[in-house]
């Protein structure tokens, strides 16, 4: 399974699960507006900034194939 559609299976289920307890009159997440608003922002924020560490960093193998094709080309150090 690739990524994508595991992303995918885990928010439809998710979802499924959620609305299976909001109909049996269950509170599907006890927590505050402001609790869930600052988690996810902490969320959103760890993995835009792992991501572009990731990213810009040449980390990956063909991160790493690209910085020496643009140190050829001179265009990086």
């Amino acid at each position: 399974m690739d990524m994508g559609s595991m992303v995918r299976t885990i928010f439809l289920a998710a979802a499924l699960i959620n609305q299976i307890l909001v109909m049996n009159g269950h509170p599907p997440l006890p927590y505050s507006n402001a609790e869930m608003e600052s988690t996810l922002t902490w969320v959103l924020t760890s993995v835009a900034s792992v991501w572009a560490w990731w990213k810009n960093n040449y980390i990956s193998h063909k991160g790493r194939k690209q910085k020496v094709v643009l140190q050829r080309e001179g265009l990086t150090k």
